[in-house]
């Protein structure tokens, strides 16, 4: 069964800095577009950043501040993200693009003006 677990959200200042790291279970990423989702507080889940099969990456308003990049020998997605900002606190959260029905529990980003 396919699992997705996040980790390193946490609570930064303005500015500051995350590393988000989303280890793949019950299915190997190597064969699969991954991205990274994250929804507000009241707001609808969105896709932030996007990675393909051969390393082609895409992103949403993040563009210049989020760096996605995997590790397929890990099994691992990440996202480096620089330049918080406020507007980014949500929950944040990885799978398959198009996304499948087996969400992780996120990690939360708190930035804090």
């Amino acid at each position: 069964q396919a699992q997705l677990v996040e980790s390193g959200g946490g609570w930064v200042q303005a500015g500051g800095s995350l590393r988000l790291s989303c280890a793949a279970h019950g299915f190997t990423i190597r064969l699969r577009s991954m991205a990274w989702y994250r929804q507000a507080p009241g707001k609808q889940r969105e896709s932030v950043a996007r990675i393909d099969v051969g390393g082609t990456t895409n992103y949403n308003s993040v563009k210049g501040r989020f760096t996605i990049s995997r590790d397929n020998a890990k099994n691992t997605v990440y996202l480096e993200m620089n330049g918080l900002k406020p507007e980014d606190t949500a929950v944040y959260y990885c799978n398959t693009d198009p996304a499948s029905r087996s969400w992780g529990q996120g990690t939360q980003v708190t930035v804090s003006s």
